[in-house]
């Protein structure tokens, strides 16, 4: 078996553990594998994930392995990934309790709006990606990685996690809940908490962050932050 088959069947093995995971809580909390908006979202992430994971194969083998073996090695990190999962699983396991009592309603053409949003999400992430070879899911700083300023990082310093902005919240829309909202309301603070720590890692280990700093002035949010 290449490189690239032990890889494909990497990807392929991690995703579907990864679906198995997220349908858990959704469909035990909804107490019915007829919950339509949970299938939705599993087989739109699926297919954004996989069409992102080939595309990852073909041209950057060495990131997509990068990626799959990645894991957290700060302390802080740990926590506020940690964090997040809490809140993605609150957020599920609301979303299937909605369903199951129908405490609220999306209508369908804005969950199909919020579907919309998240393949920009993606599309995000895939373009990001493409500009920075060394983008990771963990901090951290890798082996002659240097400073990318173009593109998308000429305009914020960490586009994947403006991506994760436009991503998460539109998962409850997906589900048709609004009550499954309310976690991911809290989500931003993780993601300033994690920023605000990777930040000071890059500028004090990755020469040329400090400068890019200066010239780029915003973190997540044009205009804003």
């Amino acid at each position: 078996m290449n490189k690239k088959s032990k890889l494909l069947t990497n990807m392929v093995v991690k995703g579907l553990l990864g679906f198995l995971l997220l349908g858990l809580p959704l469909f035990s909390a909804a107490g019915s594998l007829r919950y339509m908006n949970a299938w939705l979202l599993i087989a739109s992430l699926f297919s954004l994930m996989l069409a992102m994971s080939t595309l990852l194969l073909l041209k950057y083998p060495e990131t997509l392995e990068r990626r799959l073996k990645a894991k957290e090695k700060e302390r802080a990190q740990k926590g506020y990934v940690s964090l997040i999962g809490l809140l993605f699983l609150a957020s599920f396991i609301l979303a299937g309790l909605d369903y199951r009592f129908q405490w609220t309603r999306v209508p369908f053409g804005a969950s199909l709006c919020a579907l919309l949003l998240m393949c920009l999400g993606y599309g995000l992430f895939a373009a990001t990606i493409l500009q920075n070879a060394y983008a990771s899911r963990v901090v951290e700083i890798q082996k002659d990685q240097t400073v990318v300023t173009t593109g998308l990082y000429a305009v914020v310093r960490h586009p994947m996690y403006l991506a994760c902005l436009l991503v998460f919240p539109a998962m409850p829309l997906i589900l048709g809940s609004y009550i499954a909202l309310l976690p991911m309301l809290l989500l931003p603070i993780g993601l300033i908490l994690r920023i605000n720590n990777e930040e000071a890692m890059l500028r004090a280990d990755l020469s040329g962050y400090e400068a890019y700093m200066q010239k780029t002035k915003y973190r997540l949010i044009p205009f804003i932050w």
